[in-house]
């Protein structure tokens, strides 16, 4: 528990407070859900540094990359809880108004977890000091909002800078991410594996090509950067760490990449303290994220839902998709959260569906229907998902749905079971 005496909100801060937990009761009575976003939202216009006042004599783990970040984070505060109490987001709400909402929530813990979005770490750092930043893996995204990686990767390196002491836990499989914890005093690397190397293909320092060996090992041509040796790394079995280290890890959650965000939560954890087998046990009993790899049933149907955001999540996703499954529904909006453009679809290899009965939808299903046709996979199109899960054949069904699309399924499932 945090001493009250050392835990001091300002007058000021508590006024936020107080605003923000009427504002949340307020959307919890008109039915708009939990509030927390729109607590956090109010907090934030009432006093600009509620943020540094709840994350005071935390210690703190800060969580970031392109994709990954919200399975890491609960996977770090399962593996964090092995220590004490800790505060984090249950629903990836890694904006300010979420990470203010998540440390409103949990005030006495002195322990954070914190998924952050790529574009606000450093002002999040400089809010919170963490003592740990997680950094998972760099790739394109929302050009509309998020814009150039590399522009990124330089954001969060001149961050990192004005926090020395802090301990970065870096994926040295990640070009990017590499270059941004290099120059850093404190660095845990972490062979957590990168399936997605489009977007690394020149030197972030120095634009020259990076050259791949078969291996997973990498260097620029121009200069001595390079795959660092990682400190942590992982197999098909097992864990290894520091001194020796092996732990059997088996994740209940599926993926290779899963994995690597495994041993990146892991090695936090154990660098804040943590038992390395209590933390591997923890990390490895994570079941669902936010309703992500969740299974729900919808009639004569199993529904095993997948999120995916951007083409590098896109192709991990696909990467998990059950082969003998009864159905396949793959929907696809463009509303301004899952970026307007869809252009990335035809970065994302859909041509090992043989045997699957695939079916697209989404607002943007269309478009979708275009790109598998072109990669010679049967399919049909139903808009709407939920009716696109009662097309196909009773049983097993996966649904690989883009941000806003999972979102409006879920709601649309829920609601269909309430009047059930």
């Amino acid at each position: 528990m945090l001493d009250d005496d050392t835990k001091r909100i300002s007058p000021r801060g508590r006024l936020a407070l107080r605003a923000a937990s009427a504002a949340s009761w307020a959307s919890q009575k008109a039915g708009r859900g939990k509030g927390s976003m729109i607590g956090g939202l109010i907090a934030l216009k009432i006093d600009k540094s509620i943020m540094a006042q709840l994350g005071r004599n935390r210690r703190t783990v800060v969580v970031t990359g392109t994709n990954g970040k919200s399975t890491t984070t609960r996977m770090t505060a399962a593996a964090l809880a092995t220590i004490d109490d800790v505060a984090t987001q249950a629903d990836g709400a890694n904006m300010d108004a979420g990470i203010v909402a998540a440390l409103t929530a949990n005030q006495t813990a002195p322990l954070a977890a914190l998924e952050v979005d790529e574009l606000h770490v450093p002002h999040v750092c400089d809010a919170v000091n963490p003592n740990v930043v997680v950094l998972l893996n760099l790739s394109r995204d929302q050009l509309d909002r998020v814009g150039e990686i590399n522009m990124i990767e330089r954001r969060l390196r001149e961050g990192l800078t004005r926090h020395p002491a802090t301990i970065v836990i870096a994926n040295c499989d990640d070009v990017l991410m590499t270059s941004a914890a290099y120059d850093a005093p404190h660095v845990v690397w972490v062979a957590a594996g990168s399936g997605w190397a489009n977007d690394a293909t020149s030197c972030p320092r120095t634009g020259e090509p990076i050259e791949f060996g078969p291996d997973g090992h990498w260097r620029s041509t121009g200069s001595d950067f390079a795959r660092p040796t990682p400190d942590w790394w992982i197999d098909d079995e097992h864990l290894y760490g520091p001194d020796g280290l092996k732990l059997p890890m088996t994740l209940t959650l599926p993926g290779k990449a899963n994995r690597g965000n495994a041993a990146q939560a892991v090695a936090a954890a154990v660098t804040m303290g943590a038992d390395p087998a209590a933390a591997v046990a923890a990390a490895s009993a994570v079941s669902e994220v936010a309703g992500r790899y969740s299974t729900v049933q919808v009639g004569a149907h199993s529904v095993r839902m997948l999120l995916a955001k951007n083409p590098a999540g896109w192709q991990e996703a696909l990467s998990m998709i059950d082969p003998t499954v009864d159905g396949l529904v793959i929907a696809v909006n463009g509303q301004v959260p899952d970026g307007e453009d869809l252009s990335w679809l035809w970065d994302v290899r859909f041509e090992h569906f043989e045997g699957v009965q695939v079916v697209a939808a989404g607002e943007r299903g269309t478009d979708l229907a275009v790109r598998l046709t072109y990669a010679s996979v049967e399919h049909s199109l139903v808009p709407d998902p939920l009716a696109a899960i009662a097309s196909c054949p009773p049983g097993r069904v996966e649904v690989l749905a883009n941000y806003t699309a999972f979102r409006d399924l879920n709601t649309a499932m829920a609601k269909e079971a309430r009047s059930a």
